[in-house]
């Protein structure tokens, strides 16, 4: 297993302090969540730097959004600003904070109910904090239905509400929420910073570390992932072994329905917990078990919870869908990197296979597979085949089924036109 590359431009993150800690290489981002906390605690400060009651955190996936406005929803109920340390700080960094709302949706869209349920808690006065603070991690999920309801609380908030929230880009969010937050961006952290957090948070060993970081791209959930746990490293490399096994339309199918039963099964062996649990729960509250009892109305209620169970199973399959289909589309930006001269896999001097301009090898220890790929095809085939990797995404988004999308996708990597 190689270690992880290092460019140049790569730069070593400031220490953080506090709640600020677990955020990887986003020390412009902490400054200005630092400067309006300064300005929320002290009533002070430019405009430039000045506390808003509406945030929108942006960034690419595993950049830390969610753990920034956790961070800074701790930093405005402490004291002294985020110390990490206190009852507000604890209790927040748990999601426990009764002044902290976190939302996090396990199924596909975020409605209208549950929006005007967010919107009744941000009116509420805060009952132990300096604020009432409403963080919705996947704002991009709101339906427009749900942010014409959120849209009248932004614009005419409590005074001592705030809303944050999170979302891959500006654009993933209606232009009317948007234009009402002040906008607050995240970087993709380097591999070295990434590493650098695994070791020190996690006592991960430097060489898996540094390949964890390099093979997440940036993405610190992930990379975590990958450094602890030996089965997703498999199964990752799995995925890096289908280019090459896709030489029928046949091997073509087979390859989709294996790919679309495994995550099937993922999802249902990480939900069966869950939906156990919740069943047992609304029994226990619509009255089963009491002797004679005949529960109204509970075919309905357990129909409803039945629907909202499948939906989480499907988006829990679609996010490791999706994380295969990132895996396969670095595949190919290294054979196109290799084709085009941009990479090398032929370096004397280590084995982060890092070219002169900082660029590397994302999956270097699948080099040889990529060099033959690279040798064996155009660089207009390859382009092809990225597309055909995003065709798949964006079917998948648009409800199409799992297998067609999938199928589709492999024949077109098999035989790129």
């Amino acid at each position: 297993m190689s270690s992880a590359p290092t460019s140049p431009a790569a730069t070593t993150t400031p220490a953080l302090g506090g709640v600020w800690a677990d955020l990887v290489g986003q020390s412009h981002a902490v400054d200005t969540l630092r400067r309006a906390v300064a300005a929320a605690h002290h009533r002070e400060g430019s405009a430039r730097h000045a506390m808003t009651h509406a945030w929108l955190v942006t960034g690419p996936p595993g950049s830390g959004r969610s753990n920034a406005a956790v961070a800074f929803a701790a930093a405005l109920q402490c004291s002294r600003g985020g110390c990490g340390e206190c009852n507000d700080c604890r209790t927040t960094m748990a999601r426990a904070h009764p002044d902290v709302t976190v939302v996090r949706t396990e199924k596909l869209s975020i409605g209208v109910d549950e929006v005007r349920s967010l919107v009744r808690a941000a009116a509420m006065n805060p009952s132990a904090g300096r604020h009432q603070i409403v963080i919705v991690e996947d704002a991009d999920r709101v339906t427009e239905r749900g942010a014409d309801a959120l849209l009248k609380s932004i614009e005419e908030p409590a005074p001592r509400t705030v809303w944050v929230l999170c979302a891959p880009t500006p654009d993933d969010v209606v232009v009317t929420i948007r234009s009402r937050c002040r906008s607050l961006h995240l970087a993709t952290p380097s591999d070295e910073a990434v590493a650098t957090l695994l070791q020190t948070r996690d006592g991960i060993d430097a060489a898996v570390a540094a390949y964890a970081a390099r093979a997440a791209q940036g993405h610190i959930g992930r990379a975590r992932a990958l450094a602890r746990n030996e089965d997703a490293r498999n199964r990752r490399n799995e995925v890096l072994r289908l280019p090459g096994s896709l030489t029928s339309v046949g091997a073509c199918l087979i390859a989709a329905d294996n790919l679309v039963k495994a995550t099937a099964e993922d999802a249902a062996q990480a939900t069966s917990g869950w939906d156990a649990k919740e069943r047992a729960e609304l029994e226990l509250s619509l009255g089963f078990g009491t002797k004679g009892a005949r529960p109204k109305h509970a075919a309905a209620a357990l129909k409803e919870l039945e629907d909202q169970q499948k939906a989480r199973a499907k988006r829990i399959q679609r996010d490791s869908l999706d994380r295969v289909l990132t895996e396969l589309t670095g595949y190919y930006r290294d054979v196109l990197g290799l084709q085009t001269g941009a990479l090398s896999a032929h370096l004397e001097t280590d084995a982060n296979y890092v070219g002169a301009n900082g660029a590397h090898l994302i999956n270097a220890e699948h080099r040889d597979q990529l060099a033959g790929l690279a040798r064996s095809s155009t660089p207009e085939q390859t382009l092809r085949r990225i597309d055909a990797i995003l065709a798949c995404r964006e079917a998948l988004e648009a409800n199409v089924s799992a297998l067609l999308a999938l199928e589709a996708m492999m024949v077109q990597l098999a035989n790129p036109r």
